[in-house]
């Protein structure tokens, strides 16, 4: 998230503010002793076809690239929050003439205050203030898009799962984009089918997994418009470092972000864990030593067991280094010296291929010659179509928020994608293979590693 340079030219009507309905809220907490309740504002009532008041927090440039996505597909600004107003400014110059009007926060609870003039909320700040938004824009009733990966710890993904499903009028879309490609969606369905026979191996190479623990060296001046405190929020306190975690470069930071593994997983592993019906991995092996991956290896290796008729299955996650010769030679003989990075499913009949994104899959069952594109493959026509396919993944989003379908990756579907991705960033932090106890959170051979299960947080930001 990033501050504001105060530019209000909407008037909002008037609304209870946030200290009020939390005041209220408290009135009626003695009613808990008599069940479970659950306190939310109403999900607003958008209708078809109309425009979707949006606010956006986090205006940096992913937020602003989906903000703009939004924008064509019918939703109207009306507010930007940044703790840079640096960065409103350029949000604003973005939207173009709908930007014009919109009002500028510094404050995320300055725009709870004023939850009746918006809808909505895309949230695209930095990991570590995903969760702490989310909960407050979702117990407000706002429909709510958050980037990936949902969360920056285990435990606030479950936390948000579970809100998420107690809160069944607030509509949720995580940042999954691939989501929504008729490629992604062909794949799950071929292997739900059957056509590569059992699955037990799938790798993807081309994206590290480590970030920089502790503080970095120095101190610079905090730059004008930005409030330096706030943009750390709920994270241990760091001096600003010019050029090292704002505006581009805090994912590279365990403090901020989680490293490439965290970054990617909500991408990679998606259609993977659809198509195969994969839950909780029930251990994570780490190579690597002294934070250098093993030469050979993959520097983690998500290991899920049998579900059902299915046989366990091992995601390896290569970072640095490639998956074994025979495992990408279809795709070495295609794309030669430039084969491309991604992801390979390797079944019993056959391997299919797609991008970080899962998108543009390519097929080939054995005895074919080629990969085939997944969506013309000859062999697999009559395999029905049994997802339906989607406008994209933001348009999506608007539709269901205006009562029109559902969305293809809600928080309960993208926190246990993220939970997933976040397992293996646990045992990287905690530098130790784990025995993993998905349901209940917990590495049951490193108690140790608790603490990046679930993370300390300084309070004074959260509503």
């Amino acid at each position: 998230m990033q501050s504001q340079r105060s530019v209000d030219k909407v008037q909002f009507p008037a609304t209870p503010s946030r200290r009020g309905f939390l005041k209220a809220s408290a009135a009626v907490a003695g009613a808990a002793a008599f069940g479970p309740i659950i306190l939310r504002g109403a999900a607003p009532s958008t209708a078809a076809n109309s425009k979707l008041n949006l606010a956006v927090v986090g205006c940096g440039g992913q937020g602003r690239g989906d903000m703009k996505g939004l924008l064509s597909n019918g939703a109207r600004i009306v507010a930007l929050c940044d703790t840079d107003a640096g960065m409103i400014d350029q949000a604003r110059a973005d939207a173009g003439k709908p930007g014009e009007g919109a009002k500028a926060y510094a404050d995320y609870r300055k725009l709870l205050d004023d939850a009746a003039a918006f809808d909505a909320v895309l949230i695209a700040t930095p990991d570590h203030w995903h969760a702490p938004l989310c909960r407050a824009f979702i117990k407000a009733g706002r429909h709510v898009y958050c980037e990936k990966p949902l969360t920056h710890s285990v435990a606030e993904a479950r936390e948000l799962r579970e809100l998420a499903r107690a809160n069944p009028k607030v509509v949720t879309q995580m940042g999954n984009q691939g989501s929504a490609s008729g490629s992604a969606r062909r794949c799950i369905e071929l292997i739900k089918a059957g056509v590569l026979g059992h699955v037990r191996e799938v790798y993807h190479w081309g994206i590290g997994v480590t970030a920089n623990e502790g503080v970095p060296k120095g101190e610079d001046p905090i730059p004008s418009g930005l409030d330096w405190d706030f943009w750390v929020g709920p994270s241990p306190m760091r001096p600003f470092k010019k050029n090292t975690y704002h505006p581009a470069s805090w994912r590279g930071w365990f403090d901020f972000g989680n490293g490439g593994l965290a970054d990617f997983c909500c991408h990679v592993m998606n259609m993977p864990q659809r198509a195969l019906d994969l839950s909780y991995p029930n251990r994570l092996v780490l190579n690597m030593e002294n934070g250098k991956q093993l030469d050979g290896k993959a520097a983690v290796e998500f290991h899920f067991p049998a579900r059902g008729n299915l046989p366990p299955v091992v995601f390896h996650w290569q970072g640095n280094g490639k998956p074994p010769e025979e495992v990408t030679k279809p795709l070495a003989e295609v794309y030669k010296e430039k084969m491309p990075d991604g992801v390979i499913i390797v079944g019993e009949k056959g391997i299919i291929y797609t991008s970080h994104w899962n998108e543009g899959g390519l097929i080939r069952l054995s005895g074919e010659a080629r990969l085939t594109d997944v969506t013309h493959h000859e062999a697999t026509k009559n395999v029905p179509k049994t997802l339906p396919r989607s406008a994209g993944h933001g348009a999506e989003w608007i539709n269901a928020c205006r009562g029109e379908g559902k969305t293809y990756s809600d928080f309960d579907t993208g926190g246990l994608l993220t939970e997933i991705g976040l397992a293996g960033v646990v045992a990287v932090r905690a530098g130790k293979s784990l025995e993993w106890d998905g349901p209940n959170m917990r590495a049951t051979n490193a108690p140790e590693a608790d603490r990046f299960i679930r993370t300390e947080q300084r309070g004074k930001w959260m509503v």
